[in-house]
């Protein structure tokens, strides 16, 4: 029985691992292509679930959890032209004062709009429950996220590896130089990183209003652990981010199986040791600034 509860929990990690990834991947990205940390990430993933939440009570969760992402996304057009393209060749100290600074406006929107006090909304009635794999019990709707985030991580890898875009965006982060030379410019490709990082951080929040406390300062409390994942994966890499997810997620599953009170102290003790061994993260990689 021990054992069988153990494995559950892993499986519970995983789907936790996912939902960082969706918030790391995309904040990994931005960072990767712009130069840019972007403290605001975690006020997209807030109106993800916000707007998701509302939209629900109007056309039901399945339309909502699309629709979402893409008015978010959209939003990060304006976040992208706005404000992000002013910074890219500045001090990054300056873009970190302004997303952060931002990141407090969103909240305090929240806070006006939708009121100080948490939102929530339901599983769908086709998603509750469990299934029963032999002795073992999970959740039907953490079993669906599990499997939309693989289909997610699925399509950003084939976009990033096998497209033109992709090639782009990938020469632009190791020699934004030679991309440069070549006479390409990044900034639209930027805008595009930036609506599929902010829309999939939307996404995150949307898929999870069911099962977590919908509050305004959700993001704020995300992006600590967002940060956590990006630093053990390391800059810059895309796998190292996923694995990184992942393994902090069934990291902390683990951990609160054996100790609740451990769960948040585990994921900062497994970033200290790989940063121990190895201080650039997992598959962290050297990368230039964009111009």
């Amino acid at each position: 029985m021990q054992f069988e509860f153990l494995l559950e929990q892993v499986v519970n990690g995983l789907v936790l691992g996912g939902y960082y990834l969706l918030i790391a991947l995309g904040l990994s990205l931005i960072f990767s292509v712009g130069g840019i940390v972007n403290l605001a990430h975690g006020a997209f993933y807030a109106l993800g679930a916000y707007v998701c939440v509302e939209l629900t009570k109007r056309l039901g969760f399945g339309a909502s959890v699309v629709i979402s992402p893409f008015a978010v996304a959209l939003l990060g057009i304006l976040f992208e032209r706005f404000i992000l393209r002013r910074f890219y060749t500045a001090d990054p100290i300056l873009s970190l004062l302004v997303t952060f600074g931002l990141a407090m406006v969103a909240e305090q929107a929240i806070r006006m709009i939708w009121g100080a006090a948490p939102v929530s909304t339901e599983i769908p009635q086709s998603f509750r429950g469990s299934v029963i794999v032999g002795d073992f019990l999970f959740s039907r709707y953490r079993l669906l996220i599990l499997a939309v985030v693989a289909a997610i991580l699925l399509g950003i890898w084939l976009l990033l590896q096998k497209t033109s875009f992709g090639r782009v965006v990938r020469a632009g982060i190791q020699r934004p130089d030679m991309v440069a030379a070549l006479g390409i410019r990044l900034q639209p490709y930027m805008t595009a990183i930036v609506m599929l990082g902010v829309g999939m951080a939307a996404l995150g929040g949307a898929f999870f209003a069911p099962i977590t406390t919908v509050h305004p300062a959700m993001g704020a409390e995300i992006m600590t652990i967002a940060f956590v994942v990006v630093v053990i994966g390391g800059l810059g890499s895309f796998w190292g981010v996923v694995i990184s997810a992942l393994l902090v997620g069934v990291v902390r599953g683990i951990a609160i199986h054996f100790e609740p009170a451990a769960g948040e102290a585990s994921v900062y003790i497994l970033m200290f040791l790989v940063l121990l061994v190895r201080p650039r993260g997992l598959l962290g990689e050297r990368i230039e600034k964009f111009e």
